[in-house]
């Protein structure tokens, strides 16, 4: 239940400051750009070569929403790495992604072996686009 308490009470046991708290963000994730860059683009390719491929009237719009689903969906992660209060990490570079490598839940990664973790699910569906191409050549 709720209880009033008077202005005198709460000037008693609070403390009020004028300058809020600093905060530490770190809203980084551990991997350079690139590979975030990679993997848009690889599913953006796919659903070229799909247009490209099958394109009517009837799937303008599906593709559209398709290509605005996935520009929003990792440009939202690039808008939230940006937010206040100002992120104090900055993503890796690239070298120092190949000398450090990243750790995760299940042990560390070397850099090879983390952007295979990261592209393989992308370069795979490429690939499918690309069988897809490859049987619609032939029939």
């Amino acid at each position: 239940m709720s209880h009033h308490h008077a202005t005198a009470d709460l000037a008693q046991i609070a403390t009020i400051t004028a300058s809020p708290a600093q905060t530490r963000v770190d809203r980084n994730f551990g991997l350079p750009t690139g590979l975030y860059v990679g993997t848009v683009v690889s599913y953006l390719a796919f659903l070229g070569m799909m247009s490209a491929l099958f394109m009517t009237g009837e799937l303008a719009i599906p593709m559209v929403i398709f290509t605005f689903f996935i520009v929003m969906a990792f440009g939202l992660c690039g808008l939230w790495t940006r937010m206040q209060p100002e992120n104090s990490t900055a993503p890796l570079s690239w070298g120092q992604f190949s000398n450090r490598g990243i750790v995760t839940a299940t042990g560390p990664l070397t850099a090879w072996e983390a952007t295979a973790q990261v592209l393989l699910l992308p370069v795979l569906i490429v690939f499918w686009g690309v069988c897809i191409a490859v049987i619609v050549a032939l029939t």
